[in-house]
């Protein structure tokens, strides 16, 4: 299936480079379309799509020839089509599921989660203990979604996965003993594995005053200029690809995974805190 949300942002960044070489600014670009500079920013990113009449006016504006514009046209028809996740519609929000279709693409996916186990890792009965408010209905298709993302890292050609968990991530109790146990031991299992990593952001670790939020950085590819670093609210979420912003949560990351167990005794401390749940 075309991946509706990657087809976006491929037009997005065509787009942003064709109106760069014009040496255009997005207010300028805002002005053709009858819209904002907010709109254009969606547009680049690839977080809305275009309609082929403001499509064609912005190529007009651009000085894109016609063959060029043509494979652009196609991307944005591209684009509106239903993505793989427009099924779940009640218990997914527009904004997740944009980033459930980024996740399908990555190649690399790197996970700092302070305080609970990320949902592409987590087992049934923390589901179920996690959402335990949820409508039956609802919690039954969302336990479907997240047990279908796990595909991305079931898959032999799937994404590399590095996660850097907090230690309260695995010491808070979700459920009773036994979920707790399946889904620590469960952990230590992936970890094995040639395309995850796992470190443990330990209680004695030195502490950054940025470490207490979660983010995630997505890579495309082997260029590291294909990345978006995702940032997620209760409501909403944020999608950053502009150097700088990369470049920040890159540090950070790489300041995190120094300062975290290595990837072994990561998997022995989760084993260990495994065994004590079981015990």
């Amino acid at each position: 299936m075309v991946n509706p949300t990657i087809q976006r942002r491929r037009l997005g960044n065509a787009l942003k480079r064709a109106r760069e070489a014009a040496g255009k600014t997005q207010d300028d670009a805002a002005k053709i379309i009858d819209s904002s500079a907010s709109k254009i920013s969606r547009l680049e990113l690839g977080q809305s799509g275009i309609r082929q009449t403001d499509l064609t006016l912005l190529l007009d504006y651009y000085g894109v020839t016609r063959d060029d514009a043509e494979p652009l046209r196609d991307l944005a028809r591209a684009g509106r089509q239903r993505g793989r996740w427009s099924g779940y519609r009640n218990v997914i929000p527009d904004w997740f599921r944009q980033y459930l279709d980024l996740e399908a693409d990555a190649t690399h996916i790197r996970w700092y989660q302070p305080e609970v186990i990320p949902g592409i890792l987590q087992t049934e009965p923390y589901i179920r203990a996690l959402n335990q408010r949820t409508h039956t209905d609802d919690l039954e298709r969302q336990i479907s979604v997240r047990l279908e993302r796990q595909k991305v890292i079931d898959q032999p050609d799937g994404a590399h996965l590095h996660l850097i968990l907090s230690e309260s991530a695995l010491r808070r109790t979700l459920g009773d003993p036994s979920a707790m146990h399946q889904q620590l031991t469960h952990l230590a299992s992936l970890a094995n594995r040639p395309n995850v990593t796992i470190q443990v952001f330990p209680f004695d670790a030195p502490t950054y005053e940025t470490s207490s939020y979660n983010f995630i950085i997505l890579r495309f590819g082997e260029e590291t200029a294909s990345e978006v670093v995702y940032l997620e609210t209760l409501t909403d979420a944020d999608y950053l690809d502009g150097p700088e912003a990369v470049r920040a949560y890159t540090r950070l990351w790489e300041r995190l995974t120094a300062a975290a167990l290595g990837p072994v005794e990561s998997r022995t401390l989760i084993q260990q805190i495994a065994d004590d749940t079981r015990g």
